[in-house]
Formats: structure tokens, C-alpha cells, sequence
């Protein structure tokens, strides 16, 4: 793929729905009794590996549109879910299948089955579930068993582990206390508790009780994940407004880099969708500050960190990213690929284990790089040379699709 140097960006988009909401919202209300439209979803080839594993388990879900119906399956059947190279989908679906009396396997793509899994299936353990690994990574294997309520503490400042845990513990006897050190995104108590679990947040742990779920309709915000790329640009080259974007706060660590970088921009049209809240997010061309990033931020902002990269290759100063280590273990090692990456367009960039150094310049030249099959390497690697001098070329561009359907024509 091709991407062209442009001297000013401008314009407004609307930007796909949320893919962890989409996610969830397609999951839980397959889990629960009842049925459910989810209105402006993703349609990327995560949501819908998510899709097609609900189908396998014997739920009725069925696509029109950017809409996706679904009709509850209570009663789970034994199955064999093929995840594709989504780790969302095999990670809650270890938690969701753990305690509803089913034996089923969870497969992925070569890009999935090489990426780690105990750190889901070892806590879940601990509610009693029957999980096998191998290697710790997939095939994963769930047997039936009985799950009684405790209280653990997630090792891994991570969404999907907290999520797992959570929906094991509505299927478990007793109550489930799950702690984390750092607030993680919180899409999943939201939801689950508009659907009618026994569940309620004290500060940084979530208590859950055995409950049974009743569908509801989900209206998915735009993906703030997915926006970033725009309003990158719109920082870089011009001014870009991206419509109805959630703003969850557990999501929201780019805004807060741009806090700290300089970068001129405005939240408009606030307002609540499906407990959601959501804004109109301008970001108009800035001069950009070198900043430092680490710490109990990381998990607000892990998606977002090859393009944060991208904007640090154009500030002013030396950035240092640190605490980042989990993008070693994303659908690529994104510390090497990134650095690979902005090195490849004339950046200024060392790699670290847990993050890299960037020295900012004036301008990036451009060049050819690989996405390594990585949707957001692609992504990231088009805003930086759409802003280079040059422009450039991604090879396996393709895999963008994984999350944003679409993305280079909306480029264009």
C-alpha cells in the first residue's frame, strides 16, 4: 500500500464503533436470555471471529448492516471456537465458557497461538476452573467443573484477565472479589451491570456474584483507539474532527499525552450513549513538546502507543517511553516493530525493553516499512508518512482490516 506525503490534512470523519465494546456487547448478550440488536458495530475480523465462537456455542447472531442481532443462548453446547488472531475473544471467552458445565476448545491463527494465555487460565484456576494450555499459549482447553467465589489479585494490569475473571465469577458459587494494582478499562462492569448482574466496583475491585444475564441493545461509541490516527494527523498537518468517540476515562491516556505534549484540541458535544459518555473530538496542527510517558497510565493508552511514537518522531526534544512492556506480547512485538518502523522512515528512535527513546525532528524523509501483519503498525506507519516528505509504501498493509474496515479509504 501506497500512502502519498500530504503537506496539510483536513476533514471529518466518523470513525468505526468501539472494538472492545463491540466485543462485549455481542458476548455477553450471547450468554444471556433474550435478544439484542448492537447498532453501529465493528465489523473488523476480530469482532467477527467473536461472532462465528458465539454461533459455535449456540447462540443466534446474525450480521445486517453495521448492526448485529443476537438471540441468548442461557444453555452453552461443547464446542471448538476458532478465535482468528483475536486475543479478546479467546481470553474472555476462557472466563465466560469456564463455569457453564461445557467442554470446549479455543483455537487462533499463528499470530494467536503464539501469544500468552496462562495469565488468563492461571487466576481462573483459582475459582477452580479446568483449563489446559499448551505451552501456555493455545489451543486452550476447557473442561466442566464446578466454580466457587474468592478473592484474587490480577497480576497483569489487564483488561481481558479482569474480564475473564469477572464473567467466571457470574457462574461461580459464592462471591468473587477481583483486585487489580491499576484501574484497567471498565467496559465490562458497565455492560454486564445494565444487563442485571450482582455486580458492584469498590475503587479498584470489582465484587460479583452468580447471576443470570438478560439481553440489552448496545449503541457502540467510535472507537477512540481507531480516532487516534486521525487526530494524530490533525496534530500533525492540519485539523480533524472525528465524531462520536468514546471518552471512557479508563480509555482516554492519549488525551492525556496530548495534555502533556502540546497539542491544541477540543472535546465537543459531550454526552452519555448506552452508559458510555462520548464526544466530538477536534485536534487542530500544534507544536508539539517531547514528553516522557510510564506508569499507572499504560493501560489507558497501550493501543495508542506506535502512533504516540509516531507524534514523539515529530516533537521537539527526546521522548522516553517507559513501563510498556506488555506490547511485546500484542499481534506483533510492537517495542521491535515500531522502533523497526520510524527507524525505517528516518526517525530517531531506541529501542528499550520496556519502551524505546526518541529524539524528535523537524520531518521524517518517508520509506517502505512492514506492518508484520500488525493492524496498528499499519495504521501507524501510514500517518507517519502521509506526514513524512516523502511518503512511502507498507507491505501486508491488508491486516488493517483486523480493526479498522475501510481505514485507507478514509485516508484518501
Amino acid at each position: 500500500m501506497k500512502i502519498g506525503a500530504r503537506k496539510e490534512f483536513c476533514g471529518e470523519f466518523i470513525i468505526p464503533g468501539d472494538k472492545s465494546i463491540t466485543h462485549r456487547a455481542i458476548m455477553f448478550n450471547a450468554a444471556a436470555s433474550g435478544e439484542a440488536a448492537v447498532t453501529n458495530a465493528l465489523m473488523g475480523e476480530d469482532c467477527l471471529s467473536t461472532a462465528a465462537c458465539m454461533r459455535a456455542l449456540g447462540a443466534e447472531v446474525a450480521v445486517e448492516g453495521d448492526t448485529i442481532r443476537v438471540r441468548g443462548a442461557e444453555t452453552f453446547r461443547d464446542a471448538e471456537c476458532y478465535c482468528g488472531n483475536s486475543g479478546t475473544t479467546m481470553r474472555l471467552l476462557m472466563g465466560l465458557v469456564a463455569g457453564r458445565n461445557v467442554n470446549v476448545v479455543l483455537t487462533g491463527d499463528p499470530s494467536l497461538s503464539a501469544r500468552p494465555m496462562e495469565r488468563v487460565a492461571k487466576p481462573l484456576r483459582l475459582l477452580g476452573a479446568d483449563i489446559r494450555t499448551e505451552g501456555g499459549k493455545a489451543p486452550v482447553t476447557i473442561g466442566k467443573t464446578k466454580l466457587t467465589g474468592r478473592e484474587v489479585d490480577t497480576a497483569v494490569p489487564s483488561a481481558q484477565v479482569k474480564s475473564a475473571l469477572i464473567l467466571a465469577a457470574l457462574g461461580a458459587d459464592g462471591e468473587t472479589f477481583v483486585h487489580e494494582a491499576v484501574k484497567t478499562r471498565d467496559h465490562t462492569e458497565r455492560m454486564l451491570a445494565a444487563m442485571g448482574a450482582d455486580l458492584c466496583v469498590l475503587g479498584n475491585a470489582v465484587r460479583v456474584k452468580k447471576s443470570r444475564l438478560k439481553c440489552a441493545d448496545v449503541e457502540v461509541p467510535g472507537d477512540i483507539s481507531s480516532a487516534a490516527y486521525f487526530m494524530a494527523l490533525g496534530a500533525l498537518r492540519g485539523e480533524t474532527l472525528c465524531r462520536n468517540v468514546g471518552i471512557n476515562p479508563t480509555r482516554t491516556g492519549i488525551l492525556t499525552v496530548f495534555d502533556r505534549m502540546g497539542v491544541e484540541y477540543a472535546l465537543e458535544n459531550k454526552r452519555m450513549v448506552c452508559g458510555e459518555p462520548v464526544a466530538d473530538i477536534r485536534v487542530r496542527k500544534s507544536a508539539l513538546k517531547a514528553v516522557n510517558i510510564s506508569g499507572d497510565i499504560m493501560p489507558a493508552l497501550i493501543d495508542e502507543l506506535p502512533v504516540i511514537a509516531v507524534l514523539c518522531a515529530y516533537a521537539e526534544g527526546e521522548s522516553v517511553i517507559t513501563g510498556a512492556e506488555e506490547l511485546r506480547v500484542k499481534e506483533s512485538d510492537r517495542i521491535r516493530t515500531t522502533a523497526e518502523m520510524l527507524s525505517a522512515f528516518g526517525g530517531d528512535i531506541r529501542e528499550r525493553e520496556d519502551g524505546f527513546v526518541i529524539r524528535g525532528k523537524k520531518s521524517l524523509l518517508g520509506g517502505n516499512a512492514d506492518s508484520h501483519l500488525d493492524h496498528r503498525i499499519a495504521m501507524s506507519a501510514a500517518v507517519a508518512l502521509a506526514a513524512s516528505e516523502q511518503g512511502g509504501e507498507i507491505r501486508n498493509a491488508e491486516c488493517v482490516n483486523i480493526s479498522f474496515p475501510g481505514f485507507y479509504s478514509m485516508l484518501g
